[in-house]
C-alpha cells in the first residue's frame, strides 16, 4: 500500500515555480528516487513532504497524514538526511546519536540501545566516541543515516546523500542504504543526479525537470520506452552531422549534445557503416564511436531534451532557491 501519496503538490516563490503540480505515489517498503539536476525541485518537494516548507497548493499525506493538517504526526513518521550537513562536529558520534533522541524523547534504556545497534549497522561503532570532526565525508554521512533512524521512521528521506563523496565512498554508502532498506523494511525515498546510482539501487523512479516530473516509471520500464541502441559519435561537426541523419528512415531519434551526436537506432551494429559514410561524404570528421544500450541517462535527454547539468551551475541554482526559501516562507 502507499505510503507516501502526493496530489499536484505545487511551491512558487514569487514569479518562481519550483515544483509545479507533481502527482505520484510510493509504495510501502520500498526504494523511490526522485531524479534530476540541481535546482529541479528534488530538495524542494522533499522540504515539503518532511513539513520544513509549507506547499502553496495540492495535496499530500506521508504514512496516512496530511502534510499540513498533522505535521507533528508526519515528523513522528520520517526521518531524514540533508544535503547539507547537521551534524554536531564537537560531539562525539554517540553525543550525537544521544541528543537527537533526547529531543523525540526516547527513554534512555531504548536509545542507548538502538544507538549501539545503530552504529554497528552502520559500521561506526568502534568510532562511537571519536569526535564528528574528525570523520570523513562518507563517514559523517553514515552518521547522520543512522540517526535518523534512532527514532524508528517508517520513512527515510534521503536528499542527494552522496553528493560531493568520491565513487568508492559512494557504493559503500550504497551498499548500507540497501541493508537498511533489507534489514529494517523502511521505505527509502532519495534524490540524486546520479543517474548510474537510481539505475542500480531504485525500484521506481520519477525524473523531475523544472518542477516537473516528465517520467515515472521503473528504471527497466523506462529504458525499454526507448528502445533500441545508442550509437554516440564525437564530432566538431555535431550539428551538420545531426542534419544529415536525423531524416533517414530507420533512425529514431538523434540529439546533438556537447559535441557528440546521440543516435537511437535498432541493431546499431548495422548501421555504422552508413552513418560513417554519410559523415565522410559530407566532410564530418569522427573522433570515435561508441554503442550502448539506453541507460536512465539516455532517458532524461530523451524525455528533457537536455542531458543533466553540470554540477557547479546547478550548485549555484540550488543556493538562489535555498535562499528564497528561506526569505519567503
Amino acid at each position: 500500500m502507499p505510503v507516501i501519496k502526493v496530489d499536484k503538490l505545487t511551491k512558487k516563490f514569487g514569479n518562481l515555480t519550483a515544483v509545479d503540480a507533481i502527482s505520484f505515489e510510493i509504495e510501502e517498503g520500498g526504494i523511490f528516487g526522485l531524479l534530476g539536476p540541481n535546482g529541479a525541485g528534488k530538495t524542494t518537494t522533499i522540504s515539503m513532504l518532511s513539513t520544513t516548507l509549507k506547499p502553496t497548493s495540492g495535496k499530500a499525506t506521508v504514512n496516512g497524514f496530511d502534510i499540513q493538517e498533522s505535521e507533528d504526526d508526519v515528523r513522528k513518521s520520517i526521518g531524514i538526511v540533508f544535503q547539507d550537513q547537521s551534524l554536531d562536529e564537537e560531539l562525539t558520534a554517540q553525543e550525537n546519536m544521544d541528543f537527537h533522541g533526547r529531543l523525540y524523547r526516547i527513554p534512555r534504556a531504548v536509545r542507548e540501545k538502538r544507538t549501539e545497534e545503530l552504529l554497528k549497522l552502520v559500521g561506526l561503532y568502534e568510532r562511537k566516541d571519536g569526535l564528528v570532526k574528525t570523520f570523513s565525508g562518507g563517514m559523517r554521512r553514515r552518521l547522520e543515516i543512522a540517526r535518523g533512524l534512532l527514532h524508528e521512521p517508517k520513512v527515510l528521506f534521503l536528499d542527494e546523500p552522496t553528493l560531493g563523496l568520491d565513487p568508492q565512498t559512494r557504493n559503500y554508502l550504497w551498499q548500507y542504504i540497501r541493508k537498511l532498506n533489507k534489514e529494517k523494511g523502511i521505505t527509502l525515498i532519495l534524490t540524486t543526479h546520479y543517474m548510474d546510482e537510481a539505475d542500480r539501487l531504485c525500484e521506481k523512479v520519477a525524473i523531475i525537470d523544472q518542477g516537473k516530473i516528465v517520467a515515472m516509471d521503473t528504471p527497466s520500464m523506462l529504458k525499454d520506452k526507448i528502445g533500441g541502441d545508442f550509437i554516440v559519435i564525437q564530432t566538431p561537426q555535431a550539428k551538420k552531422l545531426q542534419s544529415k541523419v536525423e531524416k533517414l528512415p530507420w533512425v529514431k531519434h538523434v540529439k546533438e549534445h556537447e559535441g557528440s551526436v546521440k543516435i537511437n537506432v535498432n541493431t546499431a551494429e548495422k548501421h555504422i557503416a552508413a552513418i560513417t559514410d554519410i559523415a565522410s561524404k559530407n566532410g564530418v570528421s569522427i573522433d570515435s564511436i561508441s554503442i550502448h544500450k539506453p541507460n536512465l541517462e539516455d532517458v532524461f535527454l530523451h524525455f528533457t531534451g537536455k542531458s543533466i547539468r553540470e554540477e557547479e551551475s546547478g550548485f549555484k541554482d540550488s543556493m538562489r532557491l535555498r535562499r528564497r526559501m528561506w526569505t519567503r516562507r
